[in-house]
């Protein structure tokens, strides 16, 4: 099978994760879906800068002509489909069914969590998890909310920057407890950085015990898996704290500091430090949450809105403070979410506000939202839509061509993103099918995206 490689032929590297140039070119020589993940070029990443989207040089498709094609594939008004087609530079829709009909957006949601992130704590932001000294003889460990936090040796070759490690806050804390001549510590924890409930709003009761994400807390290790290193057990711990708390106790004990799990607490004001660690930044962040659609990290991202907004750092806030940016942007107008994930079934976005989120993202104005774009998954090669997506002969002609988020929920299936079309103009589409009410077939939105990269319709 060939597959075009056009929006992969420029890597580069932003704190470790492969990001890809948008280019109109379609006439690059066939490989394999392996170069996706081995022509990586490392560079410094203060010296990467990632360009907007090109808008290409043809002209836009014509509407009719488009229009045809795709209502042949949607199967006419009755299909339970809504859709959007805009040309990404002007943002004029070229296609529209139902298109400002809000619809259940699952993990598309993520889209609109990620731009409101970027656009407020600013792609280089890092969330801190330390350790203070407490009251009694104790230590705090202060959860900020990092979702990556991990317990794990490091992993060479890792498709990740390196994650906040335990581990090191052990070491640090540790040697600033020996210095002090302190060899015994209880360990209490403090996650006052989250408040309210730890499920949102709609989630099912089956999403936590079928490890769709972790209790959203503000310290959590290794998204609370209870097997971390087996990704095929998705189960997680109840109390995400206490396990962190007691890991670090382990840790502290085989760094020669004899520690045991304490309680819950508030951290005394003005404590001091004995050690910290730092996520990856934002955009690293916002580009595996889109690119994997993890649930942990975009509630996580969620909540840094929040805060930075100055709103309660729950779900509500969260929900809110990521609709007043985006009204800020003059993206706000058919979104409304219950959650930063989109596993809340009671969320509602319209195709035309997918369409314009994704556009703002490759604009020229808003280059801090690049990480949007570069994390959204390749047809065919990574992420959510890896092989067997775009392999059919019904839909590789998207395969190489069309970035976008997927969306699953049941009785849903959604898809917005970007594609280049046959005559290099770039395009922003939604599709959102499914009422919650019965089965859904992903192939088909994969099929629209295909004749929207395939149109030659100038």
């Amino acid at each position: 099978m060939i597959l075009s490689l056009s929006l992969l032929n420029v890597f580069t590297v932003t704190a470790g994760l492969a990001v890809a140039k948008l280019t109109p070119d379609r006439h690059l020589s066939p490989q394999p879906p392996s170069v996706a993940a081995r022509d990586l070029v490392r560079v410094p990443a203060s010296s990467v800068v990632v360009p907007a989207a090109d808008p290409g040089s043809g002209r836009p498709p014509n509407p009719s002509v488009l229009a045809g094609r795709l209502s042949a594939l949607i199967g006419g008004p009755q299909a339970k489909i809504n859709a959007v087609v805009v040309d990404a530079e002007t943002r004029r829709p070229l296609y529209e069914l139902r298109a400002d009909r809000p619809a259940t957006p699952a993990s598309t949601t993520k889209l609109a969590t990620s731009v409101a992130a970027l656009a407020t704590v600013g792609p280089a932001h890092r969330i801190t998890t330390q350790v203070v000294r407490g009251t009694g003889g104790g230590i705090v460990l202060v959860g900020g909310g990092d979702p990556t936090l991990t317990a794990l040796p490091p992993r060479p070759g890792a498709s990740h920057p390196p994650y906040a490690s335990l581990r090191e806050l052990a070491r640090q804390t540790a040697s600033a407890l020996k210095a002090s001549g302190v060899g015994q510590v209880r360990v209490d924890y403090d996650v006052s950085a989250y408040q309210g409930s730890r499920t949102a709003a709609g989630w099912k009761p089956n999403y936590l015990p079928d490890g769709e994400v972790a209790p959203v807390t503000a310290l959590t290790v290794d998204e609370g898996r209870v097997s971390p290193l087996d990704p095929s057990k998705k189960t997680r711990v109840s109390d995400p704290p206490a396990s962190a708390a007691k890991e670090f106790a382990r840790l502290l004990t085989r760094e020669g500091v004899q520690a045991k799990a304490g309680r819950r607490t508030v951290a005394p004001q003005g404590a001091a430090r004995l050690g910290a660690v730092q996520s990856p930044p934002m955009s690293a962040l916002v580009e595996h949450l889109l690119t994997e659609s993890d649930n942990d990290v975009a509630e996580a991202v969620a909540r840094q809105v929040a805060i930075k907004m100055g709103r309660p750092p729950t779900f509500a806030g969260a929900a809110q403070a990521v609709r007043q940016v985006l009204a800020r942007l003059g993206a706000a107008e058919g979104v409304s979410v219950n959650d930063g994930s989109g596993l809340s079934p009671r969320n509602r976005i319209s195709p035309i506000a997918l369409a314009r989120i994704v556009s703002l993202a490759a604009g020229e104005k808003h280059p801090e939202l690049r990480s949007v774009i570069t994390g959204l998954p390749i047809a065919g090669f990574s992420g959510t839509l890896s092989p067997p997506r775009y392999t059919s002969a019904s839909s590789r002609a998207g395969a190489g061509m069309v970035r976008a988020k997927t969306g699953t929920l049941a009785g849903v299936s959604t898809l917005a993103g970007l594609a280049y079309d046959a005559d290099g103009r770039l395009l922003a589409f939604a599709f959102m099918a499914g009422d919650g009410k019965g089965p859904v077939d992903p192939g088909k939105l994969d099929r629209l995206a295909a004749a929207v990269a395939a149109c030659g319709c100038g």
